[in-house]
């Protein structure tokens, strides 16, 4: 994982562990069913923004944007995933693919 990717992970983390919500007793549980709801939610919510035109307001899509991978990254750290070995493999394989 990259050094960038760790740090990321590492604050979505602190952030996540500030709310208590990785806590046994938590009412958000962070589980990887739970956080890949979460995730296709948020992800819903990124094309909301295009629901009505092309353009989108750029700092309120970053917002999305950023919920989206802040799920990514929590997602693959519970489940053990390196998520820049896991794009740059899927990447690779892509390339070798052809579409019709």
């Amino acid at each position: 994982m990259s050094d960038s990717l760790r740090e990321l992970t590492a604050a979505m983390h602190a952030f996540v562990e500030s709310k208590g919500w990785y806590a046994d007793d938590s009412p958000k549980p962070q589980t990887p069913k739970n956080l890949a709801i979460s995730l296709v939610l948020e992800a819903s919510e990124v094309l909301e923004h295009f629901q009505w035109g092309e353009a989108a307001d750029r700092e309120a899509l970053a917002g999305e944007l950023a919920d989206v991978m802040l799920y990514l990254l929590q997602i693959a750290s519970l489940s053990g995933v390196d998520l820049g070995a896991a794009v740059e493999a899927k990447l690779a394989h892509n390339q070798r693919r052809t579409w019709p």
